[in-house]
C-alpha cells in the first residue's frame, strides 16, 4: 500500500529489515527497532541506558532523553527538548528548544524549529517544521479513535489509535500548522502557516 522509499529516501537504507511494513506498524514498535539498531552502532557512539549519542552531536542543557534513542552525528538538540518513547534522529537533525518528540524516526538534515510536537511519525530528510507546528498522533475528541489514512485518493484503515504522519523528504511545514493523525505528505509538500491538514474525516 505504502512504499516508504517514495516518501523518504533514507529510511529503508537505515532500517532495511522494515521493508514492506506500513509506517503505523513501524512507529508502534519503534522501541524494538531502535534497540536493534543500537546493537549495530560504531564506537563513535556513547551508549548508556539504551541511549546512543554520537560524539559529534551537540546537546544543550536541560534536555530530557528517555531511551531507547539514537542521536546521530552532527545532531543538535536545543535546551528543554524532550525525547521519549523510542526516538531516532538521523545525521545532522536539528531539534530546537522546547520541542517534544515521541516515538518517531527523523531522517537526516530535518529541522524542527522550536516548540514543535511530533508524535508516532516518520519524518523525511530536509523537512523543516517552523515554530509551533504540531504533528498530532491521537483523536482525543472522537469516540471512534481509529486512525485512517489517505493514499493515492483511497482511504485505508490502520487499526491504530496512535499514529501521527508520514512526511515526505523536503516538506516545509509553516508555523503553528497542525497535521492531523494519519497525515501522509508526498515529497516536497508545502503546509501553510496556521493550516490544518485533515485528509480523512
Amino acid at each position: 500500500m505504502i512504499n516508504l522509499h517514495q516518501y523518504t529516501h533514507y529510511f529503508l537504507q537505515l532500517f532495511p529489515s522494515l521493508h514492506g511494513l506500513p509506517p503505523w506498524d513501524i512507529t508502534a514498535s519503534a522501541s524494538v527497532h531502535i534497540l536493534d539498531k543500537i546493537k549495530t552502532l560504531s564506537e563513535d557512539y556513547i551508549i548508556r541506558d539504551h541511549i546512543a549519542i554520537h560524539k559529534e552531536a551537540r546537546i544543550e542543557e536541560h534536555v530530557i532523553i528517555k531511551g531507547p534513542a539514537i542521536i546521530s552525528a552532527k545532531c543538535f538538540i536545543g535546551a528543554h527538548a524532550y525525547l521519549r518513547g523510542g526516538v531516532y534522529l538521523g545525521e545532522g537533525v536539528s531539534i530546537g528548544p522546547g520541542c517534544e518528540i515521541k516515538t518517531s524516526f527523523i531522517m537526516p538534515r530535518a529541522s524542527l524549529a522550536h516548540f514543535n510536537f511530533a508524535g508516532d511519525s516518520i519524518i523525511g530528510s530536509q523537512v523543516n517544521m517552523e515554530a509551533g507546528s504540531v504533528i498530532a498522533n491521537h483523536y482525543n475528541e472522537r469516540t471512534d479513535k481509529e486512525i485512517k489514512v489517505l493514499v493515492d485518493g483511497k482511504t485505508f484503515e490502520t487499526g491504530a489509535t496512535k499514529f501521527g504522519a508520514l512526511v515526505g523528504d523536503g516538506t516545509k511545514i509553516g508555523a503553528n500548522a497542525v497535521l492531523s493523525p494519519g497525515t501522509i505528505l508526498p515529497l516536497n509538500s508545502i503546509v501553510k502557516r496556521l493550516e490544518l491538514v485533515e485528509q480523512v474525516n
